[in-house]
């Protein structure tokens, strides 16, 4: 493969067709997306005036699904030990610490408590936001776990925050306009972005608002907190009291100012409340951050991205999406899955992020933007949060393969293998992930935005191994994780076992219950070494397309056992905008070359190429799962976070037309999209004989000769040396 996948198909989402957010529906108290149902009953509540909230608002269900995060138990495996690493965190960092500056701000006691550091200050114009990230990570860490200790520290940060939004409402200085704001600061910042001041003298209020709010709606849709939803309801009421009286030119002015304009998820996070408590107003003020400039450009499919902050947008679109699913627009759905396309296509790196020093840059400019600020992690969280969604409206496996390259490269990836002094000690994750030759990771991170979505990121990878159909006859498995699926609609208990991301056996094993069900199993683009499926024993002969979903239809019954190989192969990618520059991978896993060198390290692999031309022969295994060593060098898996310098880019470096140790002296000419001559040549292998790999040269050189790439004396020389690759490595 010479890139990463692009998307199959046109995606079409029925234009005018009102269908319900995935979350609309998980979270209702009887089907809340990671399983902790609000004690409220139904989703009845009380706003900050004393009015009780409207029923959800209701809409058709989307064709694909989630389950509750609390139905997926991971297995044992890395994921379960970075997990593991994050729910220390959780449990052990102080809640007075995070609460600290709302304290602050409120007029209250901090009880002797320091806030967080980094970004997280007294006097900070981001603070805050962190505190809604805890929020999102306590509450995911109790939906999986349970554990009652969790509960009482989720619940012990919300009341605390109502508390602090009720003196902000009664003795606040200045006191708030609306009785439902609450934040870390004065609604100064809020004031000062109408009149377009820019950062950094203010921080992207809005931003800190989306956390504040996405924290609190986790913490009653994963937690069960009633009185989440009424303080996030009030700060939805207060958002609409200052943006729905604002002439749509200022809004518009006010989010195309760079960061101090930057306003996260607040679309999303408001249909989601909208979905929730059905008012009006809610879906008003959701539609006061349509991006309009970019809106419009991504929906007619013009790319204006370059030079645009990556994480300041991508957010919004999978906010579009939410807007689609209540208003039917389809600006809305073709600006998420045209900006999706822009994104992943043209600007993402090998291990599956974007960006620059937190930029745009031009389309596909890789391989000249190579640096130590590559990838920042916030951005890969929000991209990983768009592809699954959009599978949610159109279950294409393309951003499912995109999925699985960002949270296997970058995401797992992002924290430290090693834990720590988890009270005192911030979340040990990445903020920018460089791709330029011999630079490190750096972790820590407490108190930025990197920190904040990476202790998300780490508790919640289970939540897309499994989707279900609407009409509940159809099982998506989208991930090879080590994990127990419980779907208690059907009586089904599923478990998986591997040893993913290392290669091996998958086995899925029908543990509880049965059925008629359509088992969907994904076929990822990287399985072009095979993908075999046995149930009980005896295998499968539905057609594995690379790309697609396998799907097996049958009654299944306690028992059945599915077992899925897809051997890894070694292969590259290259960059878009110089082929020569290029990444290793070991089916789904990124390989980086541990080198010091600040300069890229130069890799020729074609004059150890036998006839089945398959960088095997040119690369050896070192004896450890996806561990190889080429060029003195040992190639490692990107996913084990230490603090070794790495090349996750190599230059390619194939001067001369060579078959094994028979050089032609021929240059190996390149056309005119960088491919070279050796290159087109070994994309046709395998080749069954020694004849046929000469006919191939013979006729490859022949077309060189005609585009005046290879002189006839250049032709028959190359021709001549054909013969000398062997049947087998090293005969």
């Amino acid at each position: 493969m010479s890139q990463p996948p692009t998307r199959r198909g046109l995606l079409r989402l029925a234009a005018g067709t009102a269908a319900a957010v995935p979350l609309a529906q998980a979270i209702t108290p009887a089907q809340a997306v990671t399983g902790a149902a609000p004690d409220a009953p139904g989703i009845a509540g009380t706003a900050p005036g004393g009015a009780a909230m409207a029923a959800t608002a209701a809409a058709p269900a989307l064709p694909v699904q989630p389950f509750p995060l609390g139905q997926v138990a991971l297995g044992d495996g890395a994921f379960r030990r970075k997990r593991d690493l994050m729910l220390d965190y959780a449990r052990a960092y102080p809640a007075d610490r995070i609460l600290a500056v709302f304290r602050a701000n409120a007029g209250l006691d901090t009880r002797g408590a320091r806030p967080p550091g980094g970004w997280e200050t007294a006097d900070g114009n981001l603070r805050g936001h962190y505190g809604g990230h805890f929020l999102t990570l306590v509450a995911q860490a109790y939906a999986d776990t349970r554990e009652a200790a969790l509960k009482t520290k989720l619940d012990h940060l919300v009341g605390a925050l109502g508390e602090c939004r009720q003196a902000l409402a009664d003795h606040g200085s200045p006191r708030p306009s609306h009785p439902g704001y609450l934040a870390a600061y004065p609604e100064t910042q809020f004031v000062l972005l109408e009149s377009y001041t820019t950062y950094p003298t203010i921080w992207a209020p809005y931003y800190t608002c989306h956390k504040i709010m996405r924290g609190l709606l986790d913490a009653y849709t994963l937690g069960g907190n009633a009185q989440a939803l009424t303080l996030a309801s009030g700060m939805g009421d207060w958002v609409h009291s200052r943006l729905g009286a604002l002439p749509k030119a200022q809004l518009e002015r006010m989010w195309s100012i760079y960061i101090a304009g930057e306003y996260g998820g607040m679309n999303e996070v408001l249909a989601d409340l909208y979905a929730l408590t059905g008012r009006p107003q809610h879906l008003a003020a959701a539609r006061c951050f349509d991006n309009t400039a970019l809106l419009d450009a991504c929906a007619e499919d013009r790319d204006i991205l370059e030079g645009r902050h990556a994480n300041q947008h991508i957010p919004q679109f999978t906010g579009y999406l939410r807007l689609y699913d209540h208003t039917g627009e389809e600006r809305y759905a073709a600006a998420a899955r045209n900006f999706w396309d822009m994104v992943t296509e043209s600007r993402t790196y090998s291990l599956g992020g974007t960006g620059q020093g937190e930029m745009f840059r031009a389309r596909g400019a890789i391989a000249a933007t190579l640096d130590d600020k590559n990838a920042e992690t916030c951005a890969t969280y929000n991209m990983l949060k768009l592809s699954r969604q959009l599978f949610f409206h159109e279950p294409d496996p393309v951003y499912m393969d995109h999925y699985e390259r960002g949270l296997t490269n970058h995401i797992l990836a992002s924290r430290r293998d090693t834990g720590g002094a988890p009270s005192t000690s911030g979340p040990e994750v990445t903020y920018f992930v460089g791709m330029g030759p011999g630079v490190v990771r750096e972790y820590g991170n407490i108190g930025t935005c990197c920190g904040g979505t990476g202790m998300e990121n780490h508790t919640k990878y289970q939540d897309s191994v499994y989707f279900r159909s609407a009409g509940g006859d159809a099982l998506y498995v989208n991930l090879y994780l080590a994990s127990t699926l419980r779907w208690p609609e059907k009586g089904l208990v599923v478990e998986q076992t591997g040893d993913y991301p290392a290669e091996g056996l998958r086995t899925l094993v029908f543990r509880e219950g049965g059925g008629p069900l359509d088992l969907r199993l994904r076929v990822p683009s990287w399985a072009t070494g095979g993908f075999t499926v046995t149930v009980n024993g005896v295998p499968q002969r539905a057609e594995a397309v690379p790309g697609s979903y396998l799907t097996l239809s049958r009654n299944w019954r306690r028992g059945d056992r599915v077992d899925v190989s897809a051997p890894y192969r070694l292969r590259i990618e290259r960059a878009l905008d110089d082929p020569a520059v290029q990444s290793l991978f070991h089916g789904p896993v990124l390989l980086v070359a541990r080198s010091a060198a600040t300069g890229f390290r130069a890799f020729s692999f074609y004059k150890d190429f036998t006839l089945r031309g398959d960088l095997a022969d040119a690369i050896d295994p070192e004896g450890r799962p996806s561990h190889f060593t080429t060029h003195g060098l040992t190639l490692a898996p990107f996913h084990l976070a230490d603090d070794a310098r790495y090349h996750a880019y190599f230059r390619r470096t194939e001067p001369v037309v060579v078959f094994g140790a028979t050089d032609s002296g021929v240059p190996n000419r390149a056309r005119g999209d960088g491919l070279t001559f050796l290159d087109v040549l070994w994309a046709q292998a395998p080749f069954a004989t020694s004849a046929d790999l000469v006919r191939a040269v013979a006729a490859l050189a022949d077309l060189w000769v005609s585009e005046g790439r290879f002189t006839r004396v250049e032709r028959d020389r190359v021709v001549a040396a054909a013969p000398g690759v062997s049947q087998v490595r090293h005969a």
